[in-house]
């Protein structure tokens, strides 16, 4: 993503969040609509010059503002010596008051503009097309002989340009609305939409650029739009830093609970991300019958055997000798990866919230066995007896475990609305992962890769951000660090691996150049 003028972190806003900044300029500011719309269009047509100066142009246009600021683009491209076409997909009498004297202004200057029901072959042969025919109002799916147009877009071999954000994309979840049109780049205004981060609709947007049309600063850093974008420049700051007199003690010590039989990958990964990520001490509780396996596996990391089942899992009595090790030495608690899904973990895990005065890191397991109980008690009733903050890490499969039904495609919603119900920290894996607070606010990630959909990859998250919270970071910005770390890895890790090799110990082996990198920011 390229932003203009970026000075403090970015805000993701909704359609109805952009329309409001958007009457508020022009109603309370007095900046008008064609002013921002001149600029908009400008801001397109100069992105259509430096990436395609030898094509011709057409313009496919709307009858909203949208297509106004298409043929703003037109008319600057027309002025600078492009060949362009304007198609109108609208009647002339349905046309905004701004998109009508933006048509006008475009007759007048010369510019061929047609209105049109149907696209062929021809309009596109050789053309770049710059894509103004929805932008962000659309809310139903796009039917009838707009799909051929889409498809016929999406099919021939031409570069495309999207204004605002690609035709057919829901700006608020970025799901496909019937059809819509695959952008080289989009060119959007003042700030990003959640629908050009959330997938499908990010990889239809392309390159983003996110430009500067004149919305006044305040409008667009108010704290009332409640979700910001996870970055570079938000994360830098967030780094732990270690003073020269320092002990590993001042590093936080986390108690990662872990493994089963069949599962001891999953607890060694967890409890190796841990001391990567800078935990000073690192202590990996096990079933007591597997305390051999692991014995001869760790290096840095102390162990602790629990009281297991007799099956190789955890058994019921292993909660107090984990609360008793907790209280004299632990700043935090991971539970969950590998561990299995029985009623003696459902009644570890329990307790655990109930009990705890340490904050706990929970994930796969852990999270299956909460989803176990929820089927008979409400969410709400689980975590309101926590005594201590609690990050929750689901990906997909288990946040649907969780919720009693499918994944829902408006993650941030989901997200938003269950961290809320719960009073829970939300880190909700996939792509993009997005982090959840009770208190309302959520964040986007923008790191990651394909590649990372691999075994192990959640266990790494885990500790990586436990080991975060037991260095003083609360758990908003233990968590918002901890994925943009996770991802940056990830992303460096497939650099020399690639996407179809990497494994999550890649990811592991990854993190001190990302942390190098960070801290030379």
């Amino acid at each position: 993503m390229v932003y203009a003028n970026r000075d403090e972190a970015v805000k993701v806003v909704t359609a109805q969040e952009m329309r409001e900044i958007d009457r508020i300029t022009i109603e309370d500011y007095g900046i008008s609509g064609l002013v921002l719309m001149e600029r908009a269009g400008l801001a397109v047509a100069s992105k259509v010059r430096e990436f395609y100066p030898d094509k011709k142009v057409l313009v496919l246009c709307g009858g909203g503002n949208n297509g106004g600021d298409g043929l703003v683009a037109a008319r600057n491209l027309h002025n600078w010596g492009f060949k362009v076409n304007a198609l109108i997909f609208a009647k002339k009498n349905a046309l905004s008051p701004d998109c009508n004297t933006q048509y006008q202004i475009a007759k007048k200057i010369g510019i061929p503009v047609e209105f049109r029901k149907d696209l062929n072959e021809r309009d596109v042969h050789g053309a770049v097309v710059v894509d103004s025919i929805f932008g962000t109002g659309l809310s139903r799916p796009v039917k009838g002989s707009l799909t051929r147009i889409f498809s016929l877009i999406n099919d021939s071999d031409i570069p495309v340009v999207a204004v605002d954000i690609p035709s057919g994309i829901s700006s608020d979840t970025g799901e496909v609305l019937g059809e819509a049109i695959m952008a080289d780049c989009t060119v959007t205004f003042g700030l990003p939409k959640r629908g050009h981060l959330l997938y499908p609709g990010a990889e239809y947007a392309g390159r983003l650029f996110v430009e500067d049309i004149g919305f006044p600063a305040k409008l667009l850093t108010s704290d009332r739009i409640n979700v910001d974008m996870i970055d570079r420049e938000m994360v830098s700051g967030l780094i732990p830093l270690r003073p020269k007199y320092s002990h590993k003690g001042d590093y936080g010590h986390v108690l990662v609970i872990a493994g089963s039989k069949g599962k001891t990958g999953a607890a060694l990964m967890a409890a190796k991300a841990c001391l990567r990520s800078g935990s000073g001490l690192v202590t990996l509780a096990v079933p007591e019958s597997l305390i051999n396996i692991f014995q001869g596996r760790v290096t840095e990391e102390m162990t602790l055997p629990l009281p297991d089942d007799g099956s190789g899992m955890l058994s019921s009595k292993a909660i107090d000798a984990i609360l008793n090790f907790a209280a004299k030495k632990i700043d935090v608690i991971a539970i969950g990866p590998g561990i299995g899904v029985s009623h003696d973990t459902e009644k570890v895990v329990l307790e655990l919230i109930r009990r705890s005065s340490i904050p706990l890191v929970i994930d796969a397991d852990g999270i299956n066995s909460i989803a176990f109980s929820a089927e008979r008690r409400a969410l709400s009733e689980i975590f309101r007896k926590a005594k201590a903050p609690i990050i929750l890490t689901p990906h997909p499969g288990e946040m649907s475990r969780l919720l009693k039904q499918s994944a829902a495609k408006d993650r941030m919603n989901t997200a938003m609305s269950f961290s809320k119900e719960a009073g829970t920290y939300l880190v909700l894996k996939g792509v993009p992962t997005v982090v959840a607070e009770p208190e309302g606010r959520a964040f986007i990630n923008t790191t990651g890769n394909p590649g990372m959909a691999t075994a192990g990859s959640g266990d790494v998250l885990t500790g990586i951000i436990a080991s975060l919270l037991g260095q003083s970071l609360n758990p908003v910005n233990a968590s918002l660090l901890g994925v943009y770390i996770h991802g940056f890895a990830g992303d460096m890790a497939a650099k020399g691996k690639g996407e179809h090799s990497l494994i999550a110990t890649d990811i592991i082996d990854s993190l001190p150049d990302v942390f190098v990198q960070l801290l030379d920011r």
